[in-house]
């Protein structure tokens, strides 16, 4: 066996591959919403992260962002993407949820980043820069939310 076939047997995890799952971008009040910014928008950014398995140890994790930026409560643009990507893992069971939920994400996002920020240049707008996204602190929160949803079942 090669050295390089040797360490991708080795390796945690490989990405087989990245695409765009679903891209929408709206400017629901165009094109009078481009004379009436006098301010900056509030543009609040929704994550959300997907795993679906495909087969033994390969997963297709799915990373989701909303944007609904708005000004005064009238919308200005939304952005909803969904992108995706395949990935091979090769870890002990106990470090899969993590891999899936904090690793792959975090692999994903600088590609989801600037597509978002294409899309909002392309569409008129100045390229929106998501700041970086704690994958950790996300998988905290859902890891809490699920025990506490299991303690509460259980009551």
């Amino acid at each position: 066996m090669t050295d390089a076939a040797q360490d991708q047997e080795l390796a945690p995890f490989t990405v087989n591959g990245q695409y765009i799952k679903d891209l929408s971008f709206e400017v629901p009040g165009a094109p009078a919403i481009f004379g009436e910014m006098n301010a900056n928008p509030e543009i609040p950014i929704h994550v959300d992260v997907t795993v679906n398995p495909l087969s033994e140890n390969v997963f297709e994790v799915v990373l989701h962002l909303k944007i609904d930026a708005n000004i005064e409560g009238r919308p200005v643009f939304i952005v909803e993407l969904a992108y995706g990507g395949v990935f091979t893992l090769n870890v002990p069971e106990e470090h899969v949820h993590p891999m899936l939920l904090i690793e792959c994400p975090r692999l994903l996002f600088p590609f989801a980043r600037t597509i978002v920020a294409d899309a909002t240049r392309d569409g008129g707008f100045p390229p929106l820069m998501i700041q970086p996204i704690d994958f950790v602190q996300l998988y905290q929160s859902r890891v809490e939310a699920a025990g506490e949803e299991g303690v509460a079942g259980h009551a």
